[in-house]
């Protein structure tokens, strides 16, 4: 289990931040990160017995993924709440905020961060933030649909950058993903069959553009 302090932690971070990464410091990422396995298995425990779902998740972020963003987002390495997460996708958003409550009330001392009225560059979802053993466990509750963008965006991240997640990189990516947000927040948010033909071009536009984008990419040594 990591032994850093608080201010050592920001210290690491601060390093990995400017890009002067060595060995030490990676090995010590890689304790901190560690350090959550045992938190996350009480939250994941209180997850499933409060809802009678199943999460899925990770124990610990890569480091890679911490570098990434440390890099890309003013915060200290102390204040990241998703080194450690679990997921559990419901049906639709009734579920959701009941799936909520339970957590409230199961966690009583977790935030809730709402991303549905205001997304995180198109992610819609509901964040449950919990606290165990000192160490903040982040639980996503997301719709069907929610988990369904939030698939899309991965794979397009994977297509032409991981920036297109964030607002960034690819412009076509972005805006496709845009509109299936949207059209997936209207349709879940107002229950109109209006937004349906616009949620079907969205989708019908994303796998048009990620053929073309696997259809560009280099083939494998000996491929055709």
């Amino acid at each position: 289990m990591s032994s850093l302090s608080k201010s050592k932690v920001d210290q690491l971070g601060d390093r990995l931040r400017k890009g002067s990464v060595g060995e030490s410091d990676l090995q010590q990422l890689d304790a901190y990160r560690r350090s959550f396995a045992e938190s996350y298995d009480e939250v994941v425990a209180v997850v499933r017995d409060a809802t009678q779902l199943e999460p899925t998740g990770r124990p610990a972020k890569s480091t890679t993924s911490i570098i990434e963003k440390l890099r890309r987002e003013t915060i200290r390495l102390s204040q990241m709440q998703d080194i450690a997460g679990c997921r559990v996708v419901v049906p639709n958003m009734q579920v959701q905020d009941q799936v909520v409550e339970q957590l409230k009330s199961a966690l009583p001392k977790a935030v809730v961060v709402d991303r549905r009225k205001q997304p995180s560059f198109g992610y819609r979802a509901v964040h449950v933030v919990a606290t165990a053993r000192n160490k903040p466990i982040e639980v996503q509750v997301r719709t069907e649909l929610q988990h369904v963008w939030a698939q899309m965006s991965e794979r397009l991240g994977d297509l032409v950058g991981p920036a297109v997640k964030y607002g960034g990189g690819d412009s076509d990516a972005q805006q496709i993903l845009a509109r299936i947000s949207r059209a997936t927040a209207s349709f879940e948010e107002k229950g109109s069959l209006n937004s349906v033909p616009e949620l079907v071009g969205g989708v019908s536009q994303f796998l048009k553009y990620a053929i073309e984008k696997l259809s560009a990419s280099p083939k494998p040594d000996g491929g055709s």
